[in-house]
């Protein structure tokens, strides 16, 4: 797939707008109490729509980690409750999304740019490790998102969740603009996070129709994942604060 760049672009663009369409729309209708965490996911997708039109640097990385995402929990939920064509529908697409923006032909018109690697002084080994960040707090938004804003009973377990979500957040528009405080928070997300599920009240979140979000194991993934996106900054952080 080293041509059609173009039109790869395009597919993963017009999936990404899709799903933050549709998450939209679900937003204006939820089920009750899931307003803000159906709105959230619909900017979730739908920056990753606008970046992949912007050609912003860390927009392919950033898709193809919320194409991972998808297509792990449409994994988990067909390992569950067996393959329904809407879970499989969604696997597929947001597989689809991962596998055109791979390869050095798309790289190129994205973080394969010169321009924006010196502008922040970075050499190959620091550019694939912020690569593999991005992938994966992208990996972990939605599951950031749906545990952070799921509808709870416990305002103030709600409220340490929440501000996890905003940590997270707060982490991935830093970290994209290679900002060191950017690391601290989405660290500092992972903990809140890790926190917030020992002291859980409730298992499940109910979504209506007998589905429902399952909150232990969706915050135990956003606290891996986070903690995943950090592990390669952490040296090198480390020794730019040092001074070495």
């Amino acid at each position: 797939m080293g041509n059609l760049v173009g039109e790869r672009k395009a597919l993963a663009s017009a999936i990404l707008a899709f799903y933050a369409f549709l998450f939209f729309i679900v937003a204006m209708a939820p089920p009750p109490g899931w307003r803000p965490c159906f709105a959230a996911l619909g900017l979730v997708y739908g920056t990753g729509f606008f970046a992949l039109v912007a050609g912003y640097f860390w927009a392919r990385w950033y898709a193809i980690g919320l194409g991972l995402s998808g297509l792990i929990s449409a994994a988990v939920s067909i390992f569950q409750i067996g393959p329904e064509p809407v879970l499989l529908f969604y696997g597929a697409t947001h597989a689809a999304v991962s596998i055109v923006l791979w390869g050095a032909a798309v790289a190129r018109a994205f973080d394969g740019r010169k321009e924006w690697r010196e502008r922040f002084h970075l050499d190959e080994a620091g550019t694939h490790r912020l690569g593999k960040a991005i992938i994966r707090v992208g990996i972990s938004l939605p599951y950031v998102v749906m545990y952070a804003l799921a509808p709870r009973e416990d305002a103030a377990l709600a409220l340490v969740a929440g501000l996890g979500g905003l940590l997270a957040t707060a982490g991935f528009f830093g970290l994209v603009r290679m900002r060191t405080w950017s690391v601290l928070a989405l660290a500092a997300a992972a903990a809140l996070t890790a926190g917030s599920i020992f002291v859980l009240p409730e298992a499940v979140a109910p979504l209506g129709c007998g589905y429902g979000v399952h909150l232990a194991l969706s915050g135990s993934a956003a606290t891996v994942l986070l903690a995943w996106a950090v592990a390669p900054l952490c040296a090198p952080m480390w020794r730019y604060l040092r001074g070495g």
